[in-house]
């Protein structure tokens, strides 16, 4: 008993520690967004509890409205949408508009995805696609072309296992990207090689892994040959993320 006593207060003390040195290292570093208590602002640059944050506004919708609001990103309310008998459909989804705080339209526009994922976007092109563009391409990205959001279908289009994200809207599929000069870089045809296109891919990949719950590429298997695949699965309280 004492022992077990004994082993109790010293992982007390060890994870009262190690939040004492995460705060001084965070308040040092001027980046309060490291810290897993501190409020999430979409304007701040991405810190270390930024996609575990972005992902846990799948249960507060009203919060994720209210983020976008004070980021400047315009969006509007999508109705909800619950086929019977179905475990497919949405409650609080969006659509993202041009203008605002956001420079990087979305093609087809019309496209309604959770909010959460909305967030996802809208920080993944500040923080991510802007500067890798300008890093390996030296331009500017007009346009995220995408495949699509909302499907009432499971994984893979299988008739039986689980549901995919795209169930609830709670995913989008990147095929590729058009610069200000009217290039287009494509995932099927650009991933591969080792020229800007295919490093700019794999950055914007990279990237988007901290800010979305789940990033599949071409690399992960033949069925994301042509898109990346975004989505804020819930994954409860350790918040894992895959990344491939």
């Amino acid at each position: 008993m004492r022992g077990t006593r004994r082993a109790l207060a010293t992982a007390l003390v060890l994870t009262a520690l190690a939040a004492a040195a995460l705060l001084a290292w965070s308040y040092l570093r001027g980046r309060p967004q490291d810290l897993p208590w501190a409020p999430l602002d979409l304007g701040q640059p991405v810190g270390l509890f930024t996609g575990r944050k972005l992902a846990a506004l799948a249960d507060a919708p009203a919060r994720c409205a209210v983020l976008l609001a004070q980021a400047g990103v315009r969006y509007e309310a999508v109705p909800a949408r619950r086929p019977p008998e179905s475990r497919c459909g949405y409650d609080s989804a969006v659509r993202l508009e041009d203008g605002g705080a956001r420079r990087i339209a979305l093609a087809p526009a019309s496209v309604a995805v959770a909010c959460p994922v909305a967030a996802a976007l809208a920080v993944w092109e500040w923080d991510v696609v802007a500067p890798a563009a300008q890093r390996h391409l030296g331009a500017r990205v007009s346009r995220i072309e995408h495949l699509g959001s909302y499907s009432c279908r499971r994984l893979y289009g299988r008739s039986g296992g689980g549901w995919s994200e795209h169930a609830t809207a709670n995913a989008l599929d990147v095929a590729g990207f058009r610069l200000d000069d009217g290039t287009r870089v494509s995932v099927l045809r650009d991933w591969r090689g080792d020229g800007a296109k295919a490093a700019f891919l794999r950055d914007v990949r990279d990237g988007a892994c901290t800010v979305f719950a789940t990033v599949l590429s071409p690399d992960y298997n033949a069925a994301h040959r042509d898109h990346l695949h975004l989505d804020q699965a819930a994954r409860g309280a350790t918040g894992w993320r895959a990344c491939r």
